[in-house]
């Protein structure tokens, strides 16, 4: 418990931690690249960033656009907020809230993408609102992406996978797709530069196959 409350008390010191009790929580909404980071660059949004794996390892990688981890577990944020503070990224930073509540932070239009990471598959059928490739949350990211912006989901869970490549071709209006059931094996593996996550890694070595997908709303 000790050990929690030294990280949460870190991140309410954090520059590069946003939640809840900071002045900006309230106001960011459509200004992340004037509120919260140095530079006015593209915006990258990782939903259920985990220890911030990929926020951090793509702010590294691409100094040219912003990155914001998105997750409500605040020990989580804090791995991802110190490693990118030990490797001085100003690009990356770290909002802490729950994803349904998303829209509250990013004007429509404001995010130039956004990556799905390794988010819970909600197998039972009362929860498919909770699943963050359903029609509930889509529309949301719809609504925050610019023009041709691009959608990347990343999953161990073939039915979650096979659940979201149905609903997107039966309700949304999509380009530029491309996909694959084993991406270790496919050509889009370049396209991750090496980056895996804490659970990426725990299902590979259980054997899982790592399903990906991206694409674009028309």
């Amino acid at each position: 418990m000790r050990n929690k409350t030294d990280r949460y008390k870190q991140n309410r010191e954090s520059r590069n931690v946003l939640e809840e009790g900071k002045p900006l929580f309230e106001t960011i909404k459509g200004k992340w690249n004037t509120g919260f980071f140095d530079d006015d660059l593209p915006l990258v949004v990782e939903l259920g960033c985990g220890r911030g794996e990929y926020s951090v390892g793509l702010a590294e990688r691409f100094s040219e656009k912003n990155f914001i981890g998105v997750d409500i577990k605040g020990d989580r944020i804090w791995k991802g907020s110190q490693r990118a503070q030990a490797l001085g990224l100003t690009n990356v930073g770290f909002l802490r809230t729950q994803i349904q509540m998303i829209d509250n932070f990013f004007e429509a239009g404001e995010v130039s993408a956004i990556w799905i990471t390794f988010p819970d598959p909600r197998p039972k059928d009362r929860d498919e609102k909770r699943r963050l490739t359903s029609p509930r949350f889509l529309d949301m990211y719809k609504a925050m992406l610019k023009k041709d912006g691009w959608v990347y989901f990343k999953t161990d869970s073939t039915p979650l996978f096979q659940y979201t490549l149905d609903l997107l071709r039966e309700k949304y209006a999509i380009k530029d797709m491309e996909y694959t059931f084993d991406l270790y094996q496919s050509d889009l593996w370049e396209e991750h530069y090496g980056i895996k996550t804490k659970y990426e890694l725990i299902f590979t070595e259980k054997g899982e196959t790592i399903k990906y997908m991206k694409f674009r709303f028309v």
